[in-house]
């Protein structure tokens, strides 16, 4: 097979992926929603200047107190194109405000919290309004003149006058917003709630009374041939549909080597197949079509991701050069909130059938114990000399241990928060530690309580 058509066999096979995570990409940055917001208005302003000439009557809907000089082009000129000035001088305000706040973001808590700023739709919109704004007074200015004969777009520069105090009022408000942005604990609230819609889309499902057993996992989806990457970059998106089809159609079980948010270097195994020779190199860049590889992680697929930028942020605050516990408070609670949510759904399947009794395909979901160590393990470790901290870990499990319905899920919360106690048994003084004691015995009996209810 040439170079030629086996490239285009895979970027063919990779358009759904590439699509998803294109619109992902775009609907989370500066590109899509302020260009769309400025060709709106633009057109906007091109055809009410156009229908404004086709149709005079328009001109006489505009009260002579609001624009007195209907028949002086000039004096139309002079507007549009000083709010035009205007608005762009505005622009560079904005940008350099915008340019402010991520540069602190990422310096004060952490370069990955950058991505939520990038989808923040007020800003977004604030970009798109400014900018169509100028555009609006652009396209409408050359229906403004002199020759041959004098038209004044009289409703177009009325149009644009609304639009400019409307640009003083949305500046008001965006400083205002920003104000509130860099402030961690909107921070913090914005990416958990950005991780709760991650695990809705992901696990929709709410979790029943009663749980059926998991099925053990398959060792390496029994001896066979390894199909190797061919691009490094972090695991962003798996379509399982796409997989369970193509496995299906291949007669062939698929077993993922990595889950999603790991990193995998080119020439690493992806996956394995069953039965080797049933995929030859064109079919298997058809399976290797249904992963999306990036150089950064996403929240598309990886709630993990969501859960590592508060972690970094807690992290960054216990550190010496900081010391702000506050922070670091305000993120165990907020990933306690994550964990109750994520238990509170039912966990999505690693096993796939196709049909019902034949296995197609295996993808490693990351489980409760790597969600939950993912929360909390790196800031127990920091936290080992910090009593707020260590007293706020505990009440953390305690909370999820409370909304668990499965016992040995509250077991491994219990196992957590002994490890809370012994590192800091180290650390802390006696009066200190009491305290800590004091609530690891209510999480104890909370536990044994549901337990024995159970």
């Amino acid at each position: 097979m040439s170079f030629e058509r086996t490239l285009g066999i895979r970027m063919f096979e990779r358009l759904p992926v590439l699509f998803r995570s294109a619109m992902y990409a775009l609907r989370g940055g500066f590109l899509i929603r302020p260009l769309a917001i400025a060709m709106m208005l633009g057109t906007t302003g091109a055809v009410l200047s156009s229908l404004e000439e086709a149709i005079p009557a328009i001109s006489s809907w505009i009260p002579s107190t609001l624009f007195p000089s209907h028949q002086d082009p000039g004096v139309a000129q002079i507007i549009l194109s000083s709010i035009a000035t205007s608005i762009m001088t505005v622009v560079s305000i904005v940008f350099a405000i915008l340019l402010m706040t991520l540069t602190l973001a990422s310096t004060q808590f952490s370069p990955r919290i950058l991505i939520s700023f990038v989808r923040d739709r007020t800003t977004q919109g604030t970009l798109g309004v400014f900018l169509g704004t100028f555009t609006y007074c652009m396209a409408a200015l050359p229906a403004a003149r002199a020759l041959p004969h004098p038209f004044v777009p009289v409703a177009t520069v009325a149009g644009a006058m609304v639009l400019a105090l409307v640009c003083v009022g949305w500046l008001i408000y965006f400083i205002n917003h920003i104000s509130h942005s860099i402030s961690v604990n909107h921070i913090v609230d914005r990416i958990a709630r950005e991780t709760e819609l991650v695990i809705n889309e992901f696990m929709p499902f709410r979790q029943g009374p009663f749980q059926l057993p998991e099925r053990s996992e398959p060792a390496s989806a029994e001896p066979g041939g390894a199909i190797l990457n061919r691009q490094s970059g972090y695991i962003r998106y798996i379509n399982v549909d796409r997989l369970v089809t193509l496995a299906k159609s291949y007669q062939v079980c698929v077993h993922l080597e990595r889950r999603v948010g790991q990193f995998v270097p080119s020439g690493v195994p992806l996956m394995r197949v069953s039965k080797p020779e049933r995929v030859p190199a064109d079919r298997a860049l058809h399976l290797l079509a249904t992963i999306d590889i990036g150089p950064a992680r996403t929240m598309q697929q990886d709630v993990e991701f969501g859960i590592i930028q508060i972690v970094d942020i807690a992290l960054r605050a216990m550190s010496p050069a900081v010391n702000d516990p506050s922070t670091a408070i305000s993120c165990v609670d907020q990933l306690s909130r994550i964990m109750i949510f994520w238990v509170s759904r039912m966990p999505p399947p690693s096993h796939y059938y196709a049909p019902p009794h034949i296995l197609r395909l295996f993808v490693p979901w990351i489980s409760f114990d790597g969600l939950l160590d993912t929360a909390f393990e790196q800031i127990r470790h920091y936290a080992a000399a910090d009593i707020a901290v260590s007293l706020r870990l505990l009440r953390a499990f305690d909370d999820i241990a409370s909304t668990v319905q499965q016992a040995v899920l509250r077991a491994k919360l219990l196992e957590r928060a002994l490890r809370v106690m012994t590192g800091c048994a180290e650390h802390l003084p006696g009066d200190e530690l009491t305290k800590l004691q004091q609530r690891f015995a209510a999480l104890e009996t909370a536990v044994a309580a549901a337990d024995a209810a159970g």
